[in-house]
Protein backbone atom coordinates (compact mmCIF):
# COMPACT_ATOMS: atom_id res chain seq x y z
CA UNK A 1 0.00 0.00 0.00
CA UNK A 2 1.08 3.54 -0.72
CA UNK A 3 0.31 6.39 1.64
CA UNK A 4 0.55 9.72 -0.15
CA UNK A 5 0.91 13.05 1.68
CA UNK A 6 0.95 16.11 -0.54
CA UNK A 7 2.11 19.29 1.18
CA UNK A 8 3.26 20.88 -2.07
CA UNK A 9 1.43 23.38 -4.23
CA UNK A 10 1.42 20.94 -7.15
CA UNK A 11 -1.41 18.46 -7.56
CA UNK A 12 -0.08 14.91 -7.69
CA UNK A 13 -1.55 11.99 -9.70
CA UNK A 14 -2.52 9.86 -6.68
CA UNK A 15 -4.15 6.90 -8.49
CA UNK A 16 -1.35 6.70 -11.04
CA UNK A 17 1.28 6.73 -8.28
CA UNK A 18 -0.60 3.97 -6.46
CA UNK A 19 -0.64 1.89 -9.66
CA UNK A 20 3.07 2.48 -10.21
CA UNK A 21 3.96 1.45 -6.68
CA UNK A 22 1.71 -1.62 -6.82
CA UNK A 23 3.44 -2.68 -10.06
CA UNK A 24 6.89 -1.95 -8.62
CA UNK A 25 6.12 -3.88 -5.43
CA UNK A 26 5.18 -6.92 -7.53
CA UNK A 27 8.31 -6.58 -9.69
CA UNK A 28 10.60 -6.28 -6.66
CA UNK A 29 8.61 -8.73 -4.52
CA UNK A 30 7.99 -6.08 -1.87
CA UNK A 31 5.25 -6.68 0.65
CA UNK A 32 5.76 -3.45 2.51
CA UNK A 33 3.98 -0.13 2.71
CA UNK A 34 5.56 3.06 1.42
CA UNK A 35 4.85 6.61 2.50
CA UNK A 36 5.38 9.21 -0.21
CA UNK A 37 5.53 12.86 0.89
CA UNK A 38 5.61 15.83 -1.48
CA UNK A 39 7.06 19.10 -0.21
CA UNK A 40 7.65 22.54 -1.66
CA UNK A 41 11.29 23.60 -2.22
CA UNK A 42 11.91 25.43 1.07
CA UNK A 43 10.98 22.55 3.42
CA UNK A 44 12.65 20.07 1.03
CA UNK A 45 15.85 22.14 1.15
CA UNK A 46 15.72 22.24 4.95
CA UNK A 47 15.46 18.45 5.16
CA UNK A 48 18.25 17.97 2.63
CA UNK A 49 20.42 20.35 4.64
CA UNK A 50 19.59 18.67 7.93
CA UNK A 51 20.14 15.07 6.79
CA UNK A 52 22.66 15.35 3.96
CA UNK A 53 24.36 18.68 4.71
CA UNK A 54 23.43 19.92 1.21
CA UNK A 55 21.75 23.30 1.04
CA UNK A 56 19.37 22.85 -1.88
CA UNK A 57 16.02 21.23 -2.57
CA UNK A 58 16.68 17.78 -3.97
CA UNK A 59 14.45 15.49 -6.02
CA UNK A 60 14.09 12.66 -3.50
CA UNK A 61 15.17 11.82 0.03
CA UNK A 62 14.70 8.34 1.44
CA UNK A 63 14.18 7.35 5.06
CA UNK A 64 14.00 3.67 5.96
CA UNK A 65 11.64 2.34 8.59
CA UNK A 66 12.25 0.13 11.62
CA UNK A 67 8.68 -1.18 11.35
CA UNK A 68 8.78 -4.57 9.58
CA UNK A 69 5.65 -3.94 7.48
CA UNK A 70 6.93 -0.58 6.21
CA UNK A 71 9.56 0.02 3.55
CA UNK A 72 10.02 3.62 4.64
CA UNK A 73 9.32 7.14 3.48
CA UNK A 74 10.27 9.04 0.36
CA UNK A 75 10.25 12.82 0.40
CA UNK A 76 9.97 14.38 -3.07
CA UNK A 77 9.97 17.95 -4.31
CA UNK A 78 7.65 18.24 -7.35
CA UNK A 79 9.17 21.56 -8.45
CA UNK A 80 12.61 19.93 -8.69
CA UNK A 81 11.08 16.97 -10.54
CA UNK A 82 9.39 19.33 -13.03
CA UNK A 83 12.70 21.06 -13.72
CA UNK A 84 14.50 17.74 -14.17
CA UNK A 85 11.76 16.47 -16.49
CA UNK A 86 12.31 19.52 -18.72
CA UNK A 87 16.09 19.05 -18.62
CA UNK A 88 15.76 15.37 -19.57
CA UNK A 89 13.15 16.07 -22.25
CA UNK A 90 10.39 13.88 -20.87
CA UNK A 91 7.11 14.23 -19.00
CA UNK A 92 6.63 15.03 -15.34
CA UNK A 93 5.08 11.58 -14.83
CA UNK A 94 8.13 9.92 -16.36
CA UNK A 95 10.45 11.84 -14.02
CA UNK A 96 8.18 11.06 -11.08
CA UNK A 97 8.27 7.34 -11.92
CA UNK A 98 12.04 7.35 -12.39
CA UNK A 99 12.64 9.00 -9.03
CA UNK A 100 10.06 6.76 -7.31
CA UNK A 101 12.09 3.77 -8.52
CA UNK A 102 15.30 5.51 -7.45
CA UNK A 103 13.98 6.14 -3.94
CA UNK A 104 12.62 2.62 -3.51
CA UNK A 105 15.99 1.18 -4.53
CA UNK A 106 17.65 3.37 -1.88
CA UNK A 107 15.20 2.00 0.68
CA UNK A 108 16.23 -1.50 -0.36
CA UNK A 109 19.84 -0.71 0.44
CA UNK A 110 21.25 0.42 -2.90
CA UNK A 111 23.48 3.49 -2.72
CA UNK A 112 25.00 5.04 -5.82
CA UNK A 113 27.18 7.32 -3.70
CA UNK A 114 29.14 4.40 -2.12
CA UNK A 115 31.19 3.43 -5.16
CA UNK A 116 31.24 3.39 -8.95
CA UNK A 117 30.41 -0.31 -8.94
CA UNK A 118 27.41 0.22 -6.65
CA UNK A 119 26.25 3.16 -8.79
CA UNK A 120 26.49 1.07 -11.95
CA UNK A 121 24.50 -1.75 -10.36
CA UNK A 122 21.81 0.56 -8.96
CA UNK A 123 21.36 2.57 -12.15
CA UNK A 124 21.21 -0.58 -14.27
CA UNK A 125 18.36 -1.95 -12.14
CA UNK A 126 16.70 1.48 -12.08
CA UNK A 127 16.84 1.86 -15.86
CA UNK A 128 15.52 -1.67 -16.46
CA UNK A 129 12.59 -1.12 -14.10
CA UNK A 130 11.90 2.29 -15.63
CA UNK A 131 11.84 0.87 -19.17
CA UNK A 132 9.39 -1.87 -18.12
CA UNK A 133 7.23 0.61 -16.19
CA UNK A 134 7.12 2.95 -19.19
CA UNK A 135 5.99 0.08 -21.42
CA UNK A 136 3.35 -0.99 -18.91
CA UNK A 137 1.92 2.50 -18.31
CA UNK A 138 2.65 4.03 -21.74
CA UNK A 139 4.69 6.98 -20.49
Amino acid sequence: MLQLINQSQIRMPRKWLEQCYRWMALELKLKKDLTLVFLNPIPARKLNSQYRKKNYATDVLSFSSDIPSELGELIMCPQVLQKQAQEHGHSFRAELAYMLIHGVLHLQGYDHEKSKAEAKKMFQIQDQLFDRLCSKFHI
